[in-house]
């Protein structure tokens, strides 16, 4: 019996060659496509498919969000995540949001047929440089008040604005900034934001 697979991808070039990629392989069978995440929540339960392979840049519900829910909601639909940005923040978020594989988009088509197999069979497919990045990043080492602080800091608040919000006077929201920006090895803490926020820290 042939996988039923979903791809969603808010691209149609993109989403177009994998369908028409996959429905090559004979033991694979694209039985829905979506756009956004929410179609792609909704085509999976109704069309009872077994790997949803899922872009994680998308408008409205992304492909993190879109895993999240296939999960709780479709629980006999696993996830594989698809995306151009190799990033070891989006893989630690996917993979908290219950998906089973992340590859990057430049995945030769017979290794992404054969990572959606791998995940339709239970397995947990990972691309290897992503999961050697994030092995040698290690764990998240801000404190809950330096994400706090960096993340009041991304959204372009001053440090008089962020020690209102946290309740910390201006000194202790600049030292907590401060180690943050050593942490992260930034020049100053909008780098240290985006810098933590692409590693999965925030």
């Amino acid at each position: 019996m042939s996988i039923r697979v979903l791809v969603a991808d808010d691209q149609a070039l993109v989403r177009g060659a994998l369908v028409a990629l996959l429905n090559l392989e004979s033991d694979l069978e694209v039985v829905a496509e979506a756009d956004h995440g929410t179609a792609a929540v909704e085509l999976a339960g109704r069309l009872a498919v077994d790997v949803a392979v899922l872009d994680i840049q998308m408008p409205g519900v992304d492909g993190i969000e879109a895993a999240r829910r296939i999960r709780a909601g479709v629980p006999g639909c696993r996830t594989l995540m698809v995306t151009t940005f190799g990033r070891t923040g989006y893989l630690r978020e996917a993979l908290q949001a219950g998906a089973s594989g992340f590859v990057v988009k430049d995945t030769p088509a017979s290794e992404l047929a054969e990572a959606i197999r791998k995940v339709h069979a239970g397995l947990r497919v990972v691309d290897p440089e992503l999961a050697a990045a994030s092995l040698s990043e290690g764990q998240n080492p801000l404190t809950e008040r330096e994400r706090q602080a960096l993340a009041l800091a991304r959204d372009g608040k001053a440090v008089a604005a962020i020690s209102a919000t946290l309740h910390l006077s201006a000194g202790t929201v600049r030292n907590h900034l401060s180690s943050a920006i050593g942490k992260t090895g930034a020049v100053n803490r909008i780098e240290a934001a985006g810098i933590a926020a692409e590693r999965g820290w925030l």
